[in-house]
């Protein structure tokens, strides 16, 4: 369910203020037909998400699934250098093409697009350098598995939890709510914490936060010196070889939009361990040591041995080819692959589960400043972290700042009020309003991948085997 008209900063429902908050507007007497363009206003480190945040929506259980009701939220963002000269109309148009022209007019025409906190007149308008954009949304976030977020560990350094399958750890793309980090805060109170390592949306499993910034950083060190030992499980396809089985095959991002990964010798060096734990004649359950961090490593590895995940639904499925990707052979260039991955989902109604939408597809070209890694955030911490398709970034430090900057996440309609009613009733400007989407099941937001114990010096976590694993389990 992609945002309506995602707002200026991001191509796919970026949640903006990527360079900040918005700055303090301030009095100044003008030249007929001048603009004051205030300064950008530098972002208070150590500022969490708080009440404020939490009580824009809330909650609610259907069919297995947890939503979120509706509500209003400014996308808020810098001019970016390249837009600078750029009429609005211009920016909107070549830009965020998920919605049409006539879209932003009529936004406009209600107040909802404001330009330094003044409402947009002319969408004419030529951006300067430091010109401060806010876009007000009806934003509506997928449903993720109701499974309850459970928490393993806690005490005064560190919060562990079991993280349920299909649910982003930070706010991201069209995520917010139905995010590890909001839940934590909006069901048991915990705020401000410091993410140690991430999971990939569809993983489940062990996560780590830190309660402080010196717990952060003296985790992360042991993370940075390769200290931290993790193990993964899954339940793979056919029967896995009985032997240890190491693959060290590189691995190379095909798309940061779509997030999609695949062996090749220009790809970043990696390594992982497998172990064979059980086999029911159909599928393996496979014990996975990563050595190293790539994105979607686990799953990248597993394919390219031929034994993908059962469930996985990017490298388990036709569009790899009839091998599924084996060995390597695809037969397809990188866009062939990638239309077709897309084409086999939409054929399924299921696009949400790859974490994007039709107004996704249609909203710009893939973000070239995700990293080295493939991964939004600063260095990659785990192989199977939240990659950009769920959390499409043009800056390594976007994540830092939903984190810390506290004015970020506000949720003020054109007047100024705070927006908490949302779903009360349909917004006359919003797409989603007005569409039927089939929600997926419960069971095609679980995929069988799950982080099962992670080691350190001086601690140990470890969450109990899933029932997939489990050795009477069965398909």
């Amino acid at each position: 369910m992609a945002e309506p008209g995602p707002g200026p900063g991001g191509a796919r429902g970026e949640e903006p203020g990527e360079e900040g908050a918005a700055p303090a507007p301030k009095k100044r007497r003008l030249a007929g037909g001048e603009r004051y363009v205030p300064p950008p206003r530098k972002l208070s480190a150590g500022v969490s998400f708080g009440a404020e945040h939490f009580a824009e929506t809330s909650y609610y259980f259907e069919g297995g699934l947890r939503k979120v009701r509706p509500y209003y939220f400014d996308f808020r963002t810098y001019c970016k250098g390249r837009w600078v000269g750029r009429s609005l109309l211009h920016v909107f148009a070549t830009e965020f093409r998920a919605q049409p022209l006539d879209f932003y007019r009529a936004a406009a025409r209600a107040g909802r697009l404001r330009l330094n906190e003044e409402p947009v007149r002319d969408l004419h308008t030529v951006l300067k350098n430091n010109d401060f954009l806010r876009n007000t949304v009806h934003r509506h976030e997928p449903p993720v598995t109701a499974q309850p977020l459970r928490i393993l560990a806690e005490d005064e350094e560190v919060v562990v939890v079991d993280k349920p399958s299909s649910l982003p750890v930070h706010p991201c793309g069209r995520f917010r709510h139905n995010t590890v980090i909001f839940i934590l805060g909006k069901e048991h109170g915990l705020t401000e914490l410091h993410t140690l390592h991430r999971l990939d949306r569809m993983t489940s499993g062990v996560l780590m936060f830190a309660k402080t910034a010196a717990v952060s950083k003296r985790i992360d060190e042991q993370v940075r010196e390769r200290q931290l030992e993790k193990e993964y499980v899954c339940r793979v396809v056919g029967e896995f070889p009985e032997h240890e089985v190491v693959c060290e095959e590189p691995i190379l991002v095909v798309s940061y939009k779509v997030g999609v990964c695949r062996v090749d010798p220009k790809g970043k060096p990696c390594k992982t361990i497998f172990q064979r734990l059980s086999y029911n004649g159909k599928s393996s359950v496979v014990k996975c040591l990563p050595r190293t961090g790539r994105t979607h490593q686990i799953r990248v590895h597993l394919q390219y041995l031929g034994h993908p995940i059962v469930n996985d639904p990017i490298y388990n499925m036709e569009a790899w080819g009839p091998d599924r990707g084996k060995g390597g052979k695809i037969g397809k260039t990188d866009e062939e692959l990638l239309k077709a991955l897309v084409e086999e989902h939409r054929s399924k109604q299921s696009l949400e589960i790859l974490g994007i939408s039709e107004e996704d597809l249609n909203s710009g070209g893939e973000s070239k400043d995700c990293g080295d890694s493939g991964d939004c955030t600063k260095d990659a911490k785990d192989p199977e972290r939240d990659d950009v398709a769920a959390c499409p970034r043009n800056s390594d430090a976007d994540l830092e700042v939903l984190e810390k900057d506290k004015e970020l996440g506000s949720c003020e309609n054109q007047d100024g009020q705070t927006a908490q009613k949302g779903w009360e009733e349909k917004d006359p400007l919003c797409v989603e309003c007005g569409m039927s989407r089939r929600d997926p099941s419960p069971e095609e937001l679980v995929m069988f991948l799950h982080a099962l114990r992670y080691k350190g010096a001086g601690f140990e976590y470890c969450s109990s085997m899933p029932e997939w694993a489990m050795d009477d389990w069965e398909e």
